[in-house]
């Protein structure tokens, strides 16, 4: 029996089950709830009369990747599938909210997505053919895993694209309450390739070098380019060494975690470009902080950003080198050209006023950019300092 107005059904057989229309397209198709969800949201009404209950092989929603396609078209879908999703998808979108990264630009120019396990929903089930075709293939790209999940579900993804290539893919859970041992941050299975941001080398000769895609983030949305990021503490390549060098990089300002681990790999860090030439800036957030933490906690990010780059200590052996003639990057050329203030770079200038240059509050206190502050280090040599243009 049926009850319309209600969407309520009740069997009067001998199994006396009822319920609304999503128990009914599972129990009539022998989907799941969240297979049934994804239906719906479709569209598709026409599973709704009764027939034999049973698990469904056959997939009933449209597939969005060309089985056909090479590695790269196949990631390439992959990652367009991911993005149309985020846009959709409320916990996504909050997500990056609470990470101060709701930024519809950010989000479109580095095609950030979201896995929520209805990529697989659309893909042939194992037992067809072409489904063993294609989820091989994509078990095989680090999409899927062998028990046939995907590889990100419950993540923002983050795609490491250069040249209209995917080298890479960054996973963050969306929950920070997963079951113990939970993996939080994911990437493809394979060696790191690719470089985050290839444009801030393209474009600038200083760089901002974050210990996470998600710092790296936090600085271009508050206006600072010219920013990439490792893939974590031992993640700094061979790829990213030898770019350096190509693009004639001349700064780095290194902008890892500031805890132990994360002063330890700047330190090692720094050594390794110093000798190749490179001159190295640590950027000291207060104890126990990444950038994207210090930028929640002062406001606006832009401005508290600009604090930490333009105090930022030289790692080299003496006196921090003689400042270079400023070469504006790319950013900063656009920005003179249009008045528009939103992009800023790292480039050096002259020293900062004591007010702006000195080190960051301690985290155990509420901070703003007027707090007293004690020094994280021994003070600054009265040479050059990096330092943000104006936003």
């Amino acid at each position: 029996m049926i009850t319309p107005e209600k969407n309520l059904w009740h069997c009067l057989g001998t199994c006396q089950e009822g319920g609304d229309i999503i128990s009914w397209m599972m129990k009539s198709q022998g989907v799941s709830f969240r297979h049934t969800v994804e239906l719906l949201r479709e569209g598709d009404f026409t599973s709704l009369a009764a027939q034999p209950v049973k698990r469904s092989s056959i997939t009933k929603l449209p597939t969005p990747l060309n089985a056909s396609a090479e590695d790269q078209a196949l990631l390439i879908q992959v990652v367009s599938y991911y993005h149309q999703a985020l846009k959709q998808n409320p916990d996504a979108l909050a997500y990056l909210n609470k990470r101060g990264l709701n930024h519809p630009e950010m989000i479109e120019h580095f095609k950030l997505g979201v896995a929520n396990r209805t990529l697989a929903y659309r893909l042939p089930e194992k037992n067809r053919k072409a489904g063993a075709a294609i989820r091989s293939r994509l078990q095989t790209l680090g999409i899927l895993r062998q028990s046939g999940h995907e590889h990100f579900n419950g993540s923002l993804v983050i795609p490491v694209i250069n040249h209209g290539q995917v080298l890479e893919m960054y996973g963050r859970k969306l929950n920070d309450n997963l079951r113990k041992g939970t993996v939080y941050h994911l990437y493809l299975p394979d060696p790191h390739q690719g470089l985050f941001n290839l444009d801030a080398l393209e474009r600038n000769k200083e760089i901002i070098l974050c210990e996470s895609l998600i710092d790296a983030l936090t600085f271009w949305v508050a206006g600072f380019r010219n920013v990439m990021a490792s893939y974590g503490i031992e993640g700094f390549t061979k790829e990213h060494l030898g770019a350096f060098k190509h693009y004639k990089t001349e700064r780095v300002l290194i902008a890892y975690d500031r805890d132990v681990v994360g002063e330890k790999a700047a330190t090692a860090l720094s050594e390794k470009l110093i000798d190749e030439g490179i001159d190295c800036y640590r950027i000291a957030f207060p104890k126990n902080m990444d950038a994207n933490e210090y930028a929640l906690s002062v406001q606006p990010a832009s401005k508290s950003l600009g604090v930490v780059i333009r105090s930022a200590i030289w790692l080299g052996k003496g006196k921090a080198p003689v400042k270079p003639k400023s070469q504006p990057g790319h950013h900063e050329q656009k920005e003179t050209a249009t008045k528009n203030k939103t992009d800023q770079s790292s480039s050096f200038t002259a020293p900062a006023p004591a007010a702006l240059a000195r080190p960051c509050a301690s985290a155990a206190e509420p901070i703003t950019l007027e707090d007293k502050t004690q020094p994280l280090t021994k003070p600054l040599p009265a040479a050059v300092i990096p330092a943000a243009s104006p936003s």
